[in-house]
């Protein structure tokens, strides 16, 4: 188990140093960062010695291994546009994005795995036949649609929700949450809604093909033999073993909810690391892009490591599996 870990952690070191490497390839690559923080009239001389002590005259290799050493201590410079540490800039918004991807995905899991249960158990109701069209809506339409369909109708028809922003929010320590106040509550709705829906669907129909294909084999049987409930045969076995799809699943939408609600965000205005990186690619701002770069795919990586080590955790085929290999 322990060399299983190690063996994870460093194919994710290889992982970051390769989006590394492409984050640092915006910088060379991506026009001169001097142009971007100077004006036009200032003089060669005056470019000549920002560029020194911005270390750009050094060895490719001298600059890139001193940009990983930055990005590991999560310094990535200042923003062309703001002005202010890019670190900073993503420490502010970091707890909006985040609410609103724990509670898109918490939204996403529980209605789905309810939804893709009670589908299998009732597979011809007439509520079944809503999930399955509730579940087309949601893979079909874009995410930006569907935010603008409820804000159309929620907020411009009805007036129960606000349109735009995070409400009213409440300061713990450098952490910003709106969970605590009711127009922070109303303003969450909806975006929650819109980022969740995609993630909400891909888990009923795991659940429920998963549920349907438990539900046919031989331990099921066996357990209806013995006399066991319904509920029991139910929940206790025939759901548990659908957690392994369902945890790969909803560890990497997380990472996706996060990376991709760059879009929610945009059309809800919502004040996250989302809307910042919006912002910076329409004002070329290479440090912003760079770091949103990195942080979403550590956030990818270390899911994808939390994921691999409860693999073993809930399944004991696994775990003797990993034991074998090694």
């Amino acid at each position: 188990m322990l060399a299983f870990t190690l063996r994870r952690a460093i194919q994710a070191i290889g992982v970051m140093i390769a989006v590394g490497i492409i984050s640092f390839s915006m910088f060379r690559f991506a026009g001169d960062p001097v142009n971007q923080m100077v004006g036009m009239d200032t003089s060669g001389a005056e470019r000549a010695a920002i560029r020194k002590s911005l270390g750009l005259d050094d060895p490719v290799l001298v600059q890139f291994g001193r940009y990983i050493g930055n990005a590991a201590q999560f310094k990535f410079g200042v923003s062309y546009q703001f002005r202010l540490p890019v670190t900073n800039l993503l420490m502010e918004r970091m707890p909006a994005t985040l609410e609103l991807a724990i509670v898109a995905t918490i939204f996403a899991m529980l209605s789905g795995i309810l939804m893709g249960v009670y589908s299998a158990l009732r597979r011809d109701s007439w509520l079944t036949h809503i999930f399955q069209a509730v579940s087309l809506i949601g893979i079909s339409l874009p995410t930006f649609l569907i935010g603008i369909l409820m804000i159309y109708l929620f907020s411009v028809t009805l007036g129960w929700l606000p349109s735009f922003g995070r409400g009213d929010v409440v300061h713990i320590g450098w952490w910003t949450t709106g969970l605590l106040t009711l127009s922070g509550l109303k303003a969450l709705i909806m975006p929650s809604i819109t980022l969740g829906l995609f993630q909400m669907t891909l888990i009923m129909r795991l659940v429920r093909a998963e549920m349907l294909e438990v539900m046919r084999t031989d331990y099921i049987r066996f357990a209806r033999a013995r006399g066991l409930t319904t509920r029991a045969i139910h929940f206790g076995h025939a759901l548990r073993n659908t957690l392994v799809p369902v945890i790969t699943v909803a560890g990497l939408q997380f990472g996706s909810v996060i990376a991709f609600a760059i879009i929610t965000e945009t059309v809800f205005q919502w004040p996250g690391m989302g809307l910042l990186f919006v912002q910076a690619v329409q004002n070329v701002d290479i440090p912003i892009m760079a770091a949103y770069l990195m942080m979403v795919s550590l956030i990818f990586v270390t899911i994808n490591l939390v994921v691999d080590i409860l693999y073993t955790i809930v399944d004991p085929r696994l775990r003797s599996t990993v034991s074998r290999a090694h």
